[in-house]
């Protein structure tokens, strides 16, 4: 029978070709999996991962709990990539039952996702200094990223060809690399374009760049790292007191459409989100929306 090392070896190939996952997302599975390895060294389980019951990995769950002081969402998401192991086993016909077919893990609640309201967006991007090429760079960022809800991964992987402009749609490549369009708004559209045609054009472009939308000074793709910090950076001096991210505009772009009517299966869609409860804390319109909404279209009021 295969050891452990061979069971995790045949994960990662799994995660790796079967569901397309990057190098960052497998790593984040197998150190979950390394949990579960940790528990059984530490309260000297004898029996393997493979042969591990739903007692064992409920004792496990309160071994986060008590001697990892894990909190629920760290939890959480630990036993998401148990689950997904044990599903994986399941699915090559290593076991006959998957022990984590009804463990539950901890209640985390639903913590609403921070926005900002377009109001503050225009205060945000009153910050940027227009006049230099990076300004034209960093307006079109932020209007793409509120436009089309994209990831920051999804955003600095963005080619020339991803950015259909005569039928306003994006294609975006996102997590498992599976592709998707977007639509695209004018705004952001035009902003775009006067950085691709009036900033981007000048640039030495490096040889592995030369298809990136967003490159820096040096002619290179934008890091993850430059586009957190620009926008902490704008909000900070906006005096915007949030927690302000590029997965910000993400938020505040499903928010938007979901207050605006829009179909949450539309939103889904264009978010990339593999199941709509994913998509469904957009669904937080506050009273008086709701209200307003009441008033204008029902006939008793």
């Amino acid at each position: 029978m295969p050891d452990s090392g061979d069971h995790l070896a045949g994960f990662k190939n799994y995660l790796l070709l079967e569901k397309g996952l990057s190098s960052n997302s497998i790593q984040a599975y197998l150190r979950d999996v390394q949990k579960l390895q940790e528990f059984r060294f530490e309260n000297e389980v004898k029996t393997s991962l493979i042969g591990l019951k739903f007692s064992d990995l409920q004792q496990f769950l309160k071994w986060l709990s008590t001697e990892r002081k894990a909190s629920a969402t760290s939890q959480a998401r630990i036993l998401s990539g148990v689950k997904a192991f044990y599903f994986y086993l399941e699915l090559e016909g290593m076991i006959d039952q998957n022990p984590t077919e009804l463990l539950d893990g901890p209640k985390t609640g639903r913590k609403l996702p921070e926005i900002l309201t377009v109001d503050e967006i225009d205060r945000l991007i009153a910050e940027i200094d227009h006049s230099k090429p990076g300004g034209q760079r960093d307006r079109a960022i932020i209007e793409v990223l509120f436009s089309c809800g994209l990831r920051v991964s999804e955003l600095v992987t963005l080619s020339l060809e991803d950015v259909n402009e005569k039928d306003e749609f994006v294609r975006v490549t996102g997590k498992g690399n599976k592709q998707r369009l977007v639509p695209i708004g004018s705004v952001a559209l035009k902003y775009y374009i006067l950085y691709r045609d009036q900033v981007r054009v000048h640039q030495k472009l490096d040889p592995g760049s030369k298809n990136i939308c967003f490159v820096n000074f040096r002619g290179k793709k934008l890091s993850r790292v430059y586009v957190f910090a620009m926008i902490k950076k704008l909000a900070l001096k906006a005096g915007i007191h949030k927690n302000v991210s590029p997965h910000t505009f993400r938020h505040s772009f499903a928010t938007a459409l979901v207050e605006a009517g829009a179909d949450l299966r539309a939103v889904q869609q264009m978010l990339g989100h593999e199941s709509i409860t994913t998509t469904e804390i957009y669904t937080h319109l506050d009273r008086t929306y709701l209200k307003d909404i009441v008033k204008e279209f029902h006939p008793r009021n």
